[in-house]
């Protein structure tokens, strides 16, 4: 069975740190790229950081930039989505994608370009 499962999250201090982790198992095809999504009530889910499986390639968005770090570790099959700094605009649902069978990543991760999804994980950031 083909799943990530996602860890971490939770309520946090604003100015505070937060790890997420995102899990693959199951997947035959080769992962070619891993992301993470956040959404906020009433918004849209935007992708805020990618890695390609080599590592060599790694995307954030403007809002995220110097405050979250992504990694792997691929002997784990896990992501990681190290969360510092937090704002109080950081609080959402984070999720994280695979991209399977895939070269390397989009150049800005959309939704429709990811096939394999956790099952979502909250953040919460206490004022």
């Amino acid at each position: 069975q083909m799943q990530l499962v996602q860890s971490g999250g939770g309520s946090v201090q604003a100015g505070g740190s937060l790890r997420l982790s995102c899990a693959a198992s199951g997947f035959t095809y080769r992962r070619s790229c891993m992301a993470w999504f956040r959404q906020a009530p009433g918004k849209e889910r935007e992708g805020v950081a990618a890695i390609s499986a080599s590592g060599g390639v790694r995307y954030y968005a403007d809002s995220v930039k110097g405050r979250f770090t992504i990694s792997q570790d691929n002997t784990k099959n896990t992501v990681y989505l190290q969360i510092n700094s937090l704002k109080p605009e950081d609080a959402a649902m984070y999720y994280c994608a695979g991209l399977y069978g895939g070269s390397g990543c989009p150049s800005v991760p959309l939704e429709i370009s990811f096939g394999a999804w956790g099952q979502g994980i909250q953040v919460t950031v206490a004022s």
